[in-house]
C-alpha cells in the first residue's frame, strides 16, 4: 500500500521547521531536478511583514504582505493572488511526465488562488511524486487532500523534527517512481 502513496505531505504547527525540512529534501533530491517552490518570511526590523515565494531555480515573488493593496486578506496580510498565479505559470510544472514536485505550502493564503487549487489537484493526480507542506488545520480542500488514498501524511513535531527527514527519504526510496527517475537520470 505505501508503495502507491506517492504524494508525501508534511504537516505541523507554524514555526516547527517544515520549510527547513523542504529545503533539506530539495538538497537531498537535487540529482532528480525537482521543480516547485518554497515560502520564506519577509522580515523588517525583526518583525514579519509578509511572505515571498522562491522557485527552486531562485526566482522570487511576493505572496502576501501587510502593505500590498489586495482584496484578499488572511490575518493582517494582504494576498496578491494575481502575482501568485503568474508565479505558478512561470514554474512550468509537468503534469504528464514523472518528476518530483515540491510545494511549500498548501495553506490558506495559497488556496485563495483557484489556479493553485486546480494545479495541486492535477499534480496529485499526475505521475509526479509530490512533496508538499500542508497547513495543520483540516478545513476545506486541505482536509480533502490529506484524506486522499495516494497521500502519505507526516506530522512534524518537536520530538520527530530531527528524524522526519530520514523517514521521508525512506518512504521516497520505496516508491517505484523514484526508481524509474534514478534509471532515467543516469
Amino acid at each position: 500500500m505505501d508503495r502507491e502513496r506517492k504524494n508525501i505531505l508534511v504537516t505541523g504547527l507554524p514555526g516547527i521547521g517544515k520549510t527547513t525540512l523542504i529545503k533539506q529534501l530539495v538538497y537531498e533530491l537535487s540529482r532528480y531536478s525537482p521543480r516547485g517552490f518554497y515560502t520564506e518570511e519577509i522580515r523588517y526590523k525583526g518583525e514579519r511583514k509578509g511572505f515571498q515565494l522562491v522557485s527552486l531555480d531562485g526566482r522570487k515573488s511576493i505572496l502576501a504582505h501587510v502593505f500590498i493593496d489586495s482584496p484578499y486578506q488572511i490575518g493582517k496580510y494582504r494576498v496578491d493572488v494575481t502575482a501568485f498565479d503568474s508565479f505558478l505559470d512561470s514554474l512550468s510544472l509537468p503534469e504528464s511526465e514523472e518528476g518530483i514536485i515540491v510545494i511549500d505550502e498548501i495553506g490558506k493564503m495559497e488556496c485563495l488562488s483557484v489556479k493553485f487549487v486546480r494545479t495541486i489537484q492535477e499534480l496529485l493526480d499526475s505521475k509526479n511524486i509530490v512533496i508538499a507542506t500542508i497547513a495543520h488545520t483540516d478545513g476545506g480542500i486541505k482536509g480533502k487532500i490529506k484524506e486522499r488514498e495516494d497521500v502519505r501524511l507526516f506530522r512534524m513535531n518537536l520530538e520527530n523534527r530531527d528524524s522526519i527527514k530520514g523517514e521521508i527519504m525512506e518512504a521516497l526510496g520505496n516508491l517505484p517512481q523514484l526508481s524509474r527517475l534514478r534509471t532515467s537520470n543516469r
